[in-house]
């Protein structure tokens, strides 16, 4: 039996309750978004691929020249977890300019079966390709500009029509040739854990798509950290035929088989 969820936040060491943790104000990481981060999902208080995570973190923060003790952090999500007990949830890593190491359980954002996602045009930082910083607000923007047309979630699509990715998360499909296909990383879009043990355990075809050939899918749907597999039931307004179809359910038992191989 799991224990009722409690969220904890470690700010440079120290635990407290979330609601009572503290930051120094002047911290450039609020100032002018300044640091990087990850999220990773907890299974009864277990992280699934913590060192992919912290791996990817550690890309991130040497992409924009940021400096952080890994071996303070992971002492520090040791303790923080002990503390936070067996619980389902999810643990949010922040580092920031001002040297600041936060750790964060967190309950998991509610996802239904399905997702209805609008495409959105996008036109990506180059210079912050495959880095997750805490400069999130286009993504935000993106997902609110899809709510606006009737959609749950964004996908971004550069202006000459090239798909990416969805602001957080990773999109697979079923293109009318019936292959299962996503973009290659080489389009601009985060290296995702999620995504990675997806393209390893199925046959997946990485390239650069045109949206013309998203929109004719015959099925699709999202994967990420918190969703780990969802199903999307209409693009740009278009219902698919089947939501979760059959490549989707594919999916959905390689990830549960690969949690079971990995999970510590």
């Amino acid at each position: 039996m799991t224990t009722p969820f409690e969220e904890l936040a470690s700010v440079d060491g120290r635990i407290t309750p979330t609601a009572e943790a503290m930051v120094p104000l002047k911290d450039d990481g609020l100032y002018r978004g300044d640091g990087a981060f990850e999220v990773i999902r907890l299974y009864s208080g277990r992280p699934f691929a913590l060192d992919d995570h912290l791996n990817r973190l550690q890309r991130s923060a040497t992409a924009i020249e940021l400096e952080f003790d890994r071996e303070a952090l992971e002492g520090e999500i040791d303790a923080l977890l002990d503390e936070a007990g067996d619980a389902d949830g999810q643990l949010r890593l922040i580092v920031t300019r001002s040297g600041r190491r936060l750790a964060m359980t967190e309950p998991l954002p509610p996802h239904a079966e399905t997702v209805r996602v609008a495409t959105v045009t996008y036109c990506p930082t180059v210079i912050l390709n495959g880095v997750k910083s805490l400069s999130y607000a286009a993504n935000m923007q993106a997902t609110r500009l899809a709510k606006a047309q009737g959609a749950d979630e964004a996908v971004l699509v550069q202006p000459d029509g090239t798909v990416l990715e969805p602001p957080t998360s990773s999109i697979f499909w079923v293109s009318p040739q019936g292959t299962l296909r996503t973009s290659a990383l080489s389009a601009g879009v985060l290296e995702s854990i999620t995504r990675d043990r997806l393209v390893k355990a199925l046959d997946v075809e990485q390239g650069t798509w045109p949206v013309a050939d998203l929109r004719a899918a015959q099925e699709a749907f999202l994967a990420s950290t918190t969703r780990e597999i969802q199903a999307v039931s209409t693009i740009d307004g278009t219902e698919l035929p089947s939501a979760p179809g059959a490549r989707t359910r594919e999916a959905q038992e390689a990830f549960a088989a690969t949690l079971g191989r990995e999970l510590p």
